[in-house]
């Protein structure tokens, strides 16, 4: 086997993979020692790579309407209709919509082709509702969209302040060096801001469990904070700032039960926090999604960043603001222009020196001369008839978007609609008018930048099955189709790259923070082997990591740092008739809606269904229970979800996972239920703050199914499927009641080799059908969540059972004496189960640190340790007596 080094799909880390691919087809993958992102780590995720780069639901043709067509028709077809509509209803009527799994290549030739050759900026990227306050917060600021620190500097600092970031879950591997850190200082502190306890609070020193959207009011408290005890670096405000005074005049008085009041914190938890912030020196605020999926989200950015500017501590070893991306090419899109509002190169579309500069660069013959429509607009205005023409890459905005079932119906009415994916089963595809297969991550080739700034390759090491294409290769042939093949000429992924490193050194001369014009002229096969590098890199200097802003020298027009002064109050969403404050955001083991991830049985295993978690309080007065079903609504929508009862939750708030589709669930799709509102600088969706009701779901039967085919129309009020080794796993709850016998007739293919156990007084009845040895199906129903060793019962799809014992022990749903039940599985890299961690540590293994001596467990990716030591703590007394 040859390794070939590429890079991870998946989170704004940008984890270096060393993956091969064995005769067999099987890919393996490991991390790379080398990389200095991840140093060999990887997450749950990264390490289950392997199992996503089957065929299964793969589109491997490109069709029409349905059919099978040749991809010489269907570029015609998109070609000639993109050029009719911009002829009879302007350059505006037509869109992009991409994604920050595209590569900065793919990125690239999209962008140009939109605003320097159709002449429309229409073109934006589901990062819109990632990182967009993150950008729009840098620009104010710094005057350019720049992260000024590295990895690095969370391992320097003394003090890690982790605000609206699940970096345990969200983006392991800065969790696992965050973590080592932390341990071989026992002096560095770390304070989390979350409204939830996540598991990231376990090496927490200071958990602030603050009110939803009460970030600005924290911040501008501790801003005051710092100029009311001496902590201000005043000569760096004096020489390299401008709007001190009319922040700290925003930011009102520092008197911690004021702040503890407006963020819903105790007053003495703002209080330490003040003090530990302002007797540090070296500090790096860490933020994420929290933050920025907010209608203030800007100004909690500039909150954040005006802390930072204040003391002094930004682009030096160990401090400064630091915006962690959630996808793995969020920057890289943002390095091209694949916003709306911004142009290639980190220039601004409504400068006109940039436009002229990048027109005269790409000879192009009909810029966009304004903004285009960003995400939530860009749907409006295929809704309402002003796009007649829309390209979507790569995502799926029928269930990430906000008032996803209007976004499905704009789709749905749109004249033409092409969609370009890896994948032939989401619920965006299916409103497509023409579908163009597009290659998957093991057959791409280009580069992507992570949140730190540093550009790695993704070098394809599986050959394109059927008829895919990568998408750089789709868009250019659409633009020469279109009439402008002269600029898109390009034969590799290496062409593009060098003319976007060329853009962004063209007359330049350091007035631009992105820089990489020493990487425009590689000698051949420089770029096949281009090594990760961090830029800026001007040409003619060496590959270094580098820092922002230390001494000044932002990208404003005198070159010196904004403050932006920014109102502390939160906004009201919830009403008496929508009481509680819903929270959306990511799980462990999944990935965005789950296209990739749910291919992996392995990562299905830790939570296989959506849910919801509720404080016990709100739980009582909703009248729900542990492992009910909940109706969760908006005046958007509707969704159901199983129960999950913590203390974890904060009271009169909701948390509910991102992932589930139509696909994969019933009813799931939580972006059915945020409204679509923005904040007003970034446009980015507020998908954190969402007012909703909850009740319960009159179930009358629950029931759990394993089964070796996927199933297809369920006839259940709730269903949940997950893949497991052998097949599938099912959960699903129903109102009414049923013939049960003739229910599993139907979802299991027959009755023939059927065993059954029947309880009609109790409302419980019991499936098992076999062919030989051969587990095709069971299925379990009661009248309440049903009690089943849910992990022993999908295993036995894998299984032989040579007699009517090995069967019948099948339809209790148990293992038998002597049998081994793992229990729900909590670390997905090595299939170790609660029970498993229970009984090592009644065995004596007392802490994480021995349950992975003994079971391994937490010692690869590290996102389970949190678990463990829970499930260690809660054995304490039991160990005691």
């Amino acid at each position: 086997m040859r390794e070939t080094r590429t890079t991870c799909p998946y989170c704004g880390v940008g984890c270096g993979v060393l993956a091969s691919r064995r005769e067999d087809g099987a890919v393996s993958v490991r991390g790379d020692p080398e990389h200095p992102s991840n140093f060999g780590r990887l997450c749950s995720k990264g390490s289950a790579l392997g199992e996503t780069a089957g065929l299964e639901e793969r589109l491997l043709h490109p069709e029409i309407g349905g059919r099978r067509a040749s991809w010489d028709e269907a570029l015609d077809l998109v070609a000639a209709t993109f050029g009719r509509a911009i002829a009879e209803h302007g350059p505006d009527a037509v869109a992009i919509y991409g994604s920050g799994q595209l590569l900065t290549e793919d990125y690239y030739v999209a962008n140009k082709l939109m605003k320097g050759f159709v002449g429309s900026a229409n073109i934006d990227t589901n990062s819109r509702l990632c990182m967009a306050s993150a950008v729009a917060g840098h620009r104010r600021a710094f005057g350019a969209d720049t992260v000024p620190g590295t990895y690095e500097d969370l391992e320097l600092a003394d003090l890690v302040v982790l605000v609206g970031s699940n970096l345990a879950w969200c983006h392991p591997v800065l969790y696992q060096r965050l973590a080592a850190a932390k341990q071989s200082r026992p002096g560095m502190r770390v304070v989390l801001v979350d409204p939830r306890r996540t598991m990231t609070a376990d090496i927490a020193d200071l958990h602030l469990a603050i009110a939803p959207d009460g970030d600005v009011a924290l911040f501008n408290g501790l801003l005051a904070h710092l100029a009311e005890t001496g902590a201000v670096d005043r000569a760096f405000v004096a020489a390299h700032t401008t709007g001190f005074a009319g922040a700290l005049a925003a930011a009102g008085r520092a008197a911690p039960g004021e702040v503890a009041r407006a963020a819903g914190l105790a007053a003495g938890d703002v209080a330490a926090f003040f003090a530990l912030f302002a007797g540090t020196e070296r500090v790096v605020t860490v933020f994420s999604q929290g933050v920025n999926q907010s209608s203030i989200g800007t100004d909690k950015v500039n909150a954040i960043i005006n802390c930072h500017l204040a003391t002094g501590r930004i682009g030096r070893p160990g401090m400064g603001p630091f915006s962690v991306t959630g996808q793995p090419n969020a920057m890289g899109g943002r390095e091209v222009g694949g916003l709306a509002n911004m142009l290639a190169a980190h220039m601004d579309i409504e400068d006109e020196a940039a436009r002229a500069r990048v027109a005269r660069f790409w000879k192009a013959p009909r810029m966009a001369r304004k903004a285009g429509l960003k995400a939530v607009e860009m749907f409006r205005a295929v809704a309402d008839g002003r796009i007649k023409a829309l390209w979507i890459m790569a995502t799926n905005p029928v269930d990430s978007l906000p008032d996803a079932s209007a976004v499905e119906a704009a789709l749905a009415a749109c004249p033409f609609v092409v969609v370009s994916d890896a994948s032939a089963r989401t619920d965006t595809i299916r409103r497509a008018h023409i579908r163009l297969p597009a290659a998957a991550w093991g057959e791409k080739d280009g580069t992507v930048t992570n949140s730190e700034r540093r550009i790695s390759r993704q070098r394809a090491f599986l050959p394109p099955p059927g008829e895919v294409r990568p998408d750089w290769a789709i868009v250019c042939e659409v633009a020469r189709r279109m009439g402008h093949g002269a600029a898109f000429a390009y034969a590799s992924p290496g062409e593009i790259f060098a003319e976007h490193a060329a853009l962004s050194a063209f007359e330049n001369g350091g007035e631009r923070d992105f820089d990489i014009g020493g990487l425009a002229g590689l000698p051949p096969g420089g770029y096949d082997a281009l090594a990760p590098v961090q830029w800026p890199l001007p040409a003619g200097a060496a590959p270094a990591d580098r820092r922002f802003f230390a001494e000044g020298g932002f990208y404003t027009a005198d070159r010196k740092g904004r403050f932006v002064a920014v109102a502390g109050a939160a906004p009201a969403r919830t009403t008496p008739d929508f009481p509680l404050v819903l929270n959306t955001g990511r799980i462990r083991d999944q990935w965005h809606t789950m296209t990739r991830t749910a291919k992996s049985p392995r990562l299905s295993q830790h939570l296989a269904e959506p849910f919801v978690e509720i404080h016990p309080d709100d739980a009582r007065r909703c009248g729900l229970g542990e492992a009910d079903i909940a109706e969760i609504e908006s005046p958007h929508g509707t969704v159901l979800l199983r129960v999950l009862v913590t203390r974890r939750q904060r009271p009169r708030s909701l948390f509910v996972p991102m992932h589930w589709t139509d696909q994969l669930a019933a009813s799931a799709r939580i972006g059915r239920l945020a409204p679509p509102e923005t904040d007003p600088v970034s446009g980015q969706p507020a998908l954190k703050h969402v007012a909703v009701r909850a009740r319960r779901f009159p179930a009358a039967a629950f029931g759990f199914a394993v089964l070796a085919e996927r199933p297809e129309g369920l006839d259940t009020d709730y269903w949940a499927l997950a893949r497991c080794a052998g097949g599938w796993r099912c959960e699903f709850a129903m109102a009414g009641a049923r013939d049960w016998a003739a229910f599993a007739t139907r979802l299991l293919g027959g009755d023939a080799g059927m065993l059954t156990y029947l309880d009609r007084a109790g409302g419980r009845a019991r499936f098992a059908r076999f062919e030989g040895e051969r587990l095709l199906g069971a299925i379990f129903v009661a009248p309440g969540p049903v009690a089943v060793s849910r992990e022993w019962a999908a295993e036995q799809l894998a299984a032989s059972h040579p007699d009517r014992s090995a069967r019948l022990l099948v339809l209790s749903g148990r293992p038998g004496a002597g049998g081994a039940d793992r229990g729900p599985t909590v670390c997905v890299c090595f299939g170790i189960g609660a029970n498993q961690i229970a009984a090592a540590g009644r065995a004596g293994h007392r802490s994480v640190k021995a349950i992975g001596e003994a079971l391994q467990a937490g010692t690869n990716c590290g996102s389970c340790r949190a678990e463990i030591a829970a499930i260690l703590a809660g054995l304490v007394p039991e160990a005691a007596e």
